[in-house]
């Protein structure tokens, strides 16, 4: 910081730059010191201004555009939301939001932004923001840097089941060499995957967020416990921890380190909306949608689908799964009843087997390992089918 320059020299429009390039609209991140202290931070790095509005086209020579609005002006909000839908992927646009408030942050969010830093921002969070731009940038444009999936598990009401699933297609797909499989428990006030699989001591999401500001480096796939199936497993907290522990900042970074280390994700999520839970959600790949057969059921399944659809996820990839069926049930609500309910067919129906399913979560065991050849385990394989089919279209598009 000692050789930082006085002044950060914007490059001029008609420069070649190497590296990363960083637009700042004028008065975005602060006077010429903060600056200063920025470009000394990553000299690698081109920064060229925007001007002192922010531009109605993203020039191709922003990676990253960092701009300014007042969240009490709603014409600035509307005009905001207008050039994120105009502008798309054309650069990853960062908002510092004077005046914040979560509703606008989230709909500036939703809307594509990047980032929504409240205004004015320090020079501490301006740098990390841009810094996990920038390695969102490397990874996209470096082919060696492959970018793994996330399978978010998410529950229409409590008590289906999804926790039990996640894990049997976590070691279901680990068995299969699709690449090193994880699944991270989110449910942080009830989750219990660690302990389905017999991993009561593994390191839990409390305790990656201890290790500070940087904690988005640990080296998840070799600090991580593993099952003898294979699985690497990211426990919940041992005890009930508040909702608000976990920001989407956080879940920013968390996704990202995993992404990173490992070729497929499950994530077991709490069976509530947060502004986390939300970010998870448009970060996954794919989102794993799990009820039972039961009329009260399919409305938590609609209301689940309303408020997906509502928060901008509708074209994002969804698998609906019926768990736990029974014969008994489908003599009450037909599958078929059931999904015309819905509006759309199961994707995958997975048949009770109780007995089969409680000895694997007792023993903390892959449900093969208790008994091979169910129907319980075809049907979970061929949910497993469909995720890893995911990971090979990555592949060849790679």
């Amino acid at each position: 910081m000692s050789q930082a320059p006085d002044r950060l020299r914007f490059v001029t429009a008609g420069a070649t730059a190497r590296g990363p390039r960083v637009g700042v609209q004028d008065g975005a991140v602060g006077g010429p010191d903060r600056f200063a202290s920025l470009s000394a931070l990553f000299p690698q790095v081109s920064f060229l201004s925007a001007g002192p509005a922010w531009p109605e086209a993203v020039s191709p020579r922003f990676d990253v555009l960092i701009v300014t609005i007042d969240a009490a002006l709603a014409l600035e909000v509307d005009s905001a939301v207008r050039r994120l839908r105009s502008q798309g992927a054309a650069a990853r646009i960062v908002i510092v939001l004077h005046d914040a408030d979560v509703a606008t942050s989230r709909r500036l969010i939703r809307e594509g932004a990047a980032d929504v830093l409240p205004g004015p921002a320090s020079e501490a969070t301006l740098a990390a923001c841009i810094e996990r731009l920038l390695v969102a940038h490397d990874a996209a444009t470096d082919p060696s840097q492959r970018s793994g999936r996330v399978i978010a598990f998410l529950k229409a009401g409590g008590g289906v089941g999804a926790t039990a699933l996640a894990v049997q297609s976590a070691a279901i797909l680990a068995r299969r060499g699709v690449g090193q499989v994880c699944v991270a428990d989110f449910d942080l006030q009830f989750g219990a995957a660690a302990l389905y699989l017999d991993l009561a001591d593994a390191m839990t999401v409390d305790e990656v967020l201890s290790a500070g500001p940087n904690f988005g480096d640990t080296p998840f796939a070799s600090t991580l416990a593993r099952h003898k199936a294979g699985t690497a497993v990211l426990g919940a907290p041992r005890d009930i921890t508040p909702l608000e522990f976990l920001s989407a900042a956080h879940a920013d970074t968390l996704i990202d380190g995993l992404k990173r280390d490992f070729a497929i994700t499950l994530i077991d999520l709490p069976g509530v909306w947060t502004a986390w839970t939300n970010r998870i959600l448009q970060l996954a790949d794919e989102v794993v949608l799990i009820t039972n057969l039961s009329v009260p059921h399919m409305h938590l399944v609609k209301r689940q689908m309303r408020l997906i659809a509502a928060q901008g996820m509708d074209s994002q990839p969804l698998l609906l799964v019926c768990n736990a069926l029974t014969s008994e049930q489908q003599s009450q609500v037909s599958l078929r009843a059931a999904e015309r309910a819905l509006g759309r067919k199961f994707d995958i129906a997975i048949p009770e087997d109780r007995r089969v399913m409680n000895a694997a979560i007792n023993e903390g065991l892959p449900i093969s390992a208790v008994r091979r050849g169910t129907k319980l385990e075809k049907a979970i394989g061929e949910l497993c089918d469909r995720i890893a089919a995911g990971v090979a279209v990555d592949v060849a598009r790679g």
